[in-house]
């Protein structure tokens, strides 16, 4: 494989169409179309500037909320000058302007999120923009180019997002791997959370690989099933399915010092333990896949009906006519109980503690008509969308969560953005309870927005708890009983089905697997419970050992995991180019830069909505530190992984 090849057009790219359409019939488009994104595109389309209108500039506080904020008169202005710019494009034959230039460009950039100062993102939101399906995050070396001949391969653990990136971007490299997978079909989570419900939480535009970028999908939010057919087609368009060992599940990874070797030894689809030798493991096995169970409530175990966890979803259980109960009130269980609580004959809800809801009209919607259209027709529409996105859920919201020493509070917020975003959110409270002020009371959260995760809904929770088979219990759980639960206030709650909506062992990253390091070092020995790495990727004492998704990775203001992967896996691309080309077998990151970058990263989340709170949270590990998520902004991950430093590592 050359060099050039890796660059080739993704197969997922539609590209645009040339509009023959009426005036009418764009108009009728345009009465659809998200508005932030729309002028920049066309001026980018065009070349003309004076579409971005100072009057009708994004307001970055406004742009989450319908129509981005905009009012009727500016609304109506926007797609005038809209339908003006398209007829006049489509009239002159669908040819688009040149390449803006780059102080053009950022013009567009800054317009389209109501910034300014944005110059260091310019570089970002030209791969976002690569034109035709260029691919500008491919590796740009080849293993046969930089040392033909080199014995360098590559086992990965796990067949989700992660994995299939990263087959994917090996394939492009040349380097040889295998993949093992415990399922019998690639997706990971996107497979194994198959709960009635289940659906991202992040817009697909951005929840999708920007390489596999696709214009219709069918919904704002796409559930389950389209994710998991989605990262099925990509394994096989990518050329990644093949590589995979389905059935597979991995006991331990041990490092060879005299050889420079993995092996990595894993029970096979019919139980039998084998071995595979490689130079570098790359683990995309992610932390939400092993559930969490409640054993520390008294009597977990004794429920004598049927009890299973939203991960591990029965469907072979039909919950007609049965009476349920459902400890948790997360992310997973705001999506499955409004199912549940349409087919059982009760349903009892406890909650610990209320989430924030996150009030998304369009979040079981199917994506317009005409928003389709546009994508598909206008050049680059998609793209700047995909970056409106990106920035109002990710370093545009940062300034929402981050801690004000000088503010005073009750500790329901972290600065003056932070509380006008609380008092945003009552109000929805207040609307959607407005009739049941018993349940307002339980349902409003004391903590500051995003201190843990925030939970999206159209108003279906709140039409949940209103229904009359549904009791929300907040008084804590004294045991579970052969026949159901006991709160502590003595009052039973008897049942038939017990489901746990409780999350995930999040924080204990790889287990249960044992990774044995350089001397025989034991990785979760070397953690005790409290998981570290450099960049979320390496850790000193595992040469050629990479994590994806891995510690103090994960994404709070509801930015896009995939993103991070993207990132991650050209970090690794990189490192092992490093080890190609210098003539190398093993690359080990510093141990003083690894400290150093976590305890930056501790402080730095300490000062986050998220560290500063004492609100109980999946973010935090056992050890009460913030081992989940990254408090930076994404322009530094992006910055930090586009390049690997030598210097950073030693290399052998």
């Amino acid at each position: 494989m050359t060099a050039s090849a890796a660059t080739s057009p993704s197969p997922f790219v539609a590209g645009v169409e040339p509009i023959t359409e009426t005036d009418e019939q764009i108009a009728a488009y345009l009465a659809e179309a998200e508005l932030a994104p729309l002028l920049p595109a066309l001026a980018y389309l065009t070349g003309d500037l004076s579409l971005l209108r100072p009057e009708l500039r994004p307001d970055p506080l406004l742009v989450s909320m319908p129509f981005n904020g905009y009012t009727d008169e500016q609304q109506a202005h926007i797609r005038a000058l809209a339908l003006d710019t398209l007829r006049a494009y489509r009239d002159g034959g669908c040819v688009p302007a040149p390449v803006p230039a780059d102080d053009d460009l950022l013009r567009m950039m800054e317009w389209t999120v109501g910034g300014e100062g944005m110059a260091a993102y310019l570089p970002l939101l030209e791969e976002e923009l690569a034109y035709k399906g260029e691919d500008r995050r491919a590796p740009g070396w080849t293993l046969a180019d930089v040392a033909p001949g080199t014995d360098l391969d590559v086992v990965i653990i796990g067949a989700g997002m992660s994995g299939i990136l990263a087959g994917h971007r090996l394939n492009q490299a040349g380097v040889p791997y295998t993949i093992l997978d415990k399922n019998d079909d690639v997706g990971g989570t996107w497979y194994e959370a198959a709960y009635p419900g289940c659906r991202v939480d992040n817009p697909n535009h951005n929840y999708s690989y920007s390489f596999a970028q696709r214009h219709d999908w069918p919904g704002y939010y796409s559930a389950q099933g389209t994710l998991h057919q989605y990262f099925r087609e990509c394994a096989d368009a990518f050329d990644v399915r093949r590589h995979v060992r389905f059935g597979c599940r991995v006991q331990r990874s041990e490092w060879d010092d005299v050889a420079k070797k993995w092996t990595v030894h894993y029970t096979d689809a019919a139980g039998a333990m084998q071995s595979i030798t490689a130079s570098a493991v790359i683990s995309a096995v992610g932390q939400l896949n092993r559930p969490k169970f409640p054993t520390e409530i008294e009597g977990f175990g004794s429920f004598e009906g049927i009890a299973f966890h939203s991960a591990q979803w029965r469907h072979d259980v039909d919950l007609s006519g049965k009476r349920v109960v459902c400890i948790g009130t997360g992310a997973s269980a705001l999506q499955f109980l409004p199912h549940v609580a349409e087919q059982a004959s009760s349903l009892v809800v406890t909650q610990r503690t209320p989430p924030w809801l996150a009030p998304t009209p369009d979040y079981h919607d199917a994506v317009a008509g005409g928003l389709k259209w546009l994508y598909g027709h206008v050049p680059g529409y998609s793209e700047f969308n995909r970056f409106s996105i990106f920035w109002r859920m990710g370093d545009g919201a940062l300034e929402a969560v981050k801690v004000d020493p000088e503010w005073q509070s009750d500790g329901s917020s972290v600065n003056a953005v932070s509380e006008f975003t609380r008092l945003t959110l009552l109000e929805y409270y207040k609307v959607e309870f407005a009739d049941r002020p018993d349940l307002l009371e339980k349902v409003t959260p004391h903590y500051p927005p995003a201190a843990k995760r925030m939970v999206r809904d159209n108003g279906v929770w709140a039409r949940t708890l209103k229904r009359p088979n549904v009791t929300l219990e907040t008084q804590g759980i004294r045991r579970i009983t052969p026949t159901g639960i006991e709160m502590d206030d003595g009052t039973m709650h008897e049942c038939d089905v017990l489901l746990y909506g409780t999350g995930y062992e999040a924080s204990k990253f790889l287990t249960p697997m044992e990774v044995k390091g350089r001397g025989g070092a034991d990785l979760h020995e070397q953690w005790g419970g409290d998981a570290r790495a450099y960049l979320g990727v390496a850790t000193p004492g595992f040469p050629n050992f990479f994590m994806l998704y891995g510690p103090n990775t994960n994404i709070v203001i509801n930015g896009s995991i995939i993103y991070f992967s993207e990132c991650g896996v050209r970090y690794i691309l990189n490192l092992l180019e490093l080890v190609a080309r210098e003539g190398g077998r093993s690359i080990e990151v510093r141990r003083d830069v690894h400290d150093e970058f976590n305890e930056r990263c501790d402080a730095e989340n300490r000062a986050m909505a998220w560290g500063w709170s004492s609100v109980n949270s999946w973010y935090k590990n056992d050890h009460g530190r913030v081992s989940q998520n990254w408090p930076f902004t994404l322009l530094e991950y992006w910055e930090r992984t586009r390049q690997a430093n030598p210097a950073e590592f030693h290399i052998s």
